[in-house]
């Protein structure tokens, strides 16, 4: 089970979260109405008008307003557990903040509405209400996680104090979220070979190194294996000596661990990515559906074979899908490549790259330099198989001949356009690439995707070389 797999559970329950709290919200500013012009109503009447209608329409925009203070508040942080008190404190803070914008709001706008009674008991009761309907999801999460759903199987590594409490811990709680499928208490000269042999006959799904002076030699053996098979890694919080940019930080049984995130899009990142890439890959399909039409009859005009090619291609969690293009090439062109590779003029990866190459048609030479050959792909990304931007997807065979560090290319979604692509496209070597594709996946935002996606057009219109 790769990390992808094993963090959808968390995905999941954190993606509920929105939902839930929305309607606790909304339950919570309905309840306060309902006390102030019902129920005690009678013992303060009434001085002034709020019509329901107008007061439900003001809640429903007050509702999202209050979300984004919530995620700004870090109560949507991607977690397989969540200590209660300090969700409890955020939950409280996070609805302190959102009473003083309708505060402010009522300052400016004087005729929103003028009680302060229906102010304060929202503040109040949201502060129950979001708590209870947490309550709710955590206590169906740890359910599901007493009947094995979104358990991370751990690999636990080392021994003394620590190693002995998370052992205990997760032994003793089968709501912890976490089951030790391995442990290895003494850590040896081969560790990683140790680590890396395990895990391919086992599902482990994190390795936690709960050595406080595992030196970096090791730390860096493990990391490597984890990045190699996409398994998540954590270690005990004796390292301030380790520069990483993307760490998370938690208490397990009162015992400090980090988990290193090989990229921001190990969280709500990915969420928003996967929304993103949805919505524009549909817009795309609908605006180019005329291309398609123009290009697949040309197709069929220049050379006799399918409109399409299918190709296989590796991409996230070294899983392997279909990649859709329109043909550029020969009907036999992936035997005739076995018969070319003496003219690879790509020797310094696993890439085959040709200048003249005489599988490719003559309208083929065309739709590749301008990528049009490549539109099918927003198919692709609808399916989930790929993404906007991200790594150049690669065939299995390239793949089996990626090195270490080179693997961590497959942590994320292959892309349709990249960094490395806008900054060379084939003019690249492979290393070059690896380095850009590695700079995206370390250091992802949407504002970088942005970046890429609006040089992208000017990259293509230039076409500076064969793709």
């Amino acid at each position: 089970m790769n990390e992808t797999k094993m963090k959808r559970a968390e995905l999941v329950f954190s993606a509920i979260l929105v939902p839930v709290d929305y309607l606790m919200l909304v339950a919570a500013a309905l309840a306060a109405y309902r006390l102030r012009f019902v129920e005690i109503a009678s013992l303060r009447p009434v001085v002034y008008e709020l019509p329901f209608r107008e007061y439900f329409s003001i809640i429903i925009i007050v509702g999202l307003l209050w979300l984004a203070v919530f995620a700004l508040s870090g109560l949507y942080t991607i977690q397989s557990t969540r200590r209660f008190l300090d969700e409890f404190i955020k939950i409280t803070l996070a609805c302190s903040t959102g009473v003083l914008l309708i505060i402010v709001l009522i300052f400016f706008q004087r005729e929103l509405f003028s009680s302060r009674f229906i102010i304060l008991a929202a503040w109040v009761l949201a502060v129950l209400f979001v708590t209870c309907g947490r309550l709710v999801v955590r206590s169906v999460q740890r359910s599901l996680f007493q009947r094995g759903f979104g358990v991370r199987q751990v690999m636990l590594i080392g021994s003394g104090n620590t190693a002995e409490i998370l052992q205990k811990h997760f032994s003793a709680s089968a709501k912890s979220g976490f089951r030790i499928a391995k442990y290895i208490p003494q850590i040896e000269v081969s560790i990683g070979e140790q680590v890396r042999s395990i895990i391919e006959q086992e599902k482990i799904d994190e390795i936690i190194l709960a050595d406080p002076g595992a030196s970096r030699q090791d730390r860096q053996s493990i990391l490597d294996v984890c990045n190699e098979f996409h398994t998540g890694f954590k270690y005990a919080a004796d390292v301030l000596d380790a520069k990483v940019s993307n760490i998370w930080i938690e208490t397990v049984a009162g015992q400090p661990v980090i988990e290193i995130k090989r990229t921001p899009l190990d969280g709500w990142g990915r969420i928003l990515k996967r929304v993103g890439d949805t919505i524009l890959a549909a817009l795309a399909l609908v605006i180019l559906s005329p291309v398609f039409l123009i290009v697949a009859l040309i197709i069929v005009i220049d050379s006799p074979g399918p409109i399409f090619f299918r190709s296989e291609r590796v991409g996230e969690g070294n899983r392997t899908f279909g990649l859709y293009k329109f043909r550029s090439m020969v009907p036999n062109a992936h035997a005739m490549k076995r018969e070319l590779l003496r003219y690879n003029e790509r020797q310094d990866g696993p890439l085959f790259k040709m200048k003249d190459d005489p599988r490719i048609t003559r309208f083929g030479r065309f739709i590749r330099r301008s990528s049009i050959d490549e539109i099918p792909q927003f198919y692709n990304v609808l399916k989930g198989e790929m993404s906007l931007v991200g790594p150049r997807p690669h065939e299995p065979e390239e793949v089996g001949r990626y090195q270490k560090k080179e693997k961590m290319l497959l942590v994320i979604k292959p892309g349709i356009t990249g960094l490395a692509q806008i900054s060379g496209r084939s003019d690249l070597n492979f290393h070059q690439e690896v380095r850009l594709d590695t700079y995206y996946i370390e250091n992802w935002s949407p504002i970088l995707d942005l970046k890429i996606l609006l040089r992208t057009p000017w990259v293509v219109v230039s076409m500076r070389s064969v793709s």
